[in-house]
């Protein structure tokens, strides 16, 4: 079975931080490429972040370019995103996706390029 499970989100204070875990299980994580996507009631997906399989490449969206870190731990089959300085734009329901990158036709930043789903956890940054 084949599993991406997130956590790690709550409600934070404007300036804040939290860091999101994203446990993997089911599938050899190490040969999959990890994005971040959040979703805001009423809003399209968006990507937040991207960490390939052997973490030599990652991306983020400008909306978080200097305020996020997407790390990896394969032996503890777990991707993380370190979010600081957080803003009320920030909240969202943070998803967890697995893919098998495939050169120009799985680009980093589109949901299609993906697998594996999470259910996702909550952000919310709130005075």
């Amino acid at each position: 079975q084949v599993q991406l499970v997130e956590s790690g989100g709550g409600l934070v204070q404007p300036g804040g931080s939290l860091r999101l875990s994203c446990a993997a299980s089911g599938f050899p994580m190490d040969s999959y490429g990890f994005g971040w996507f959040r979703q805001a009631p009423g809003k399209e997906r968006e990507v937040v972040s991207y960490i390939s399989d052997t973490s030599d490449r990652t991306y983020y969206a400008p909306s978080v370019e200097g305020r996020s870190t997407v790390s990896r731990d394969n032996a503890k089959n777990t991707v993380y995103l370190q979010m600081d300085s957080l803003k009320p734009e920030d909240t969202a329901v943070y998803y967890c996706a697995a893919g098998r990158r495939e050169g120009v036709l799985r680009p980093w930043f589109l949901p299609r390029s993906y697998d594996y789903w999470g259910q996702g956890t909550h952000v919310s940054v709130s005075s």
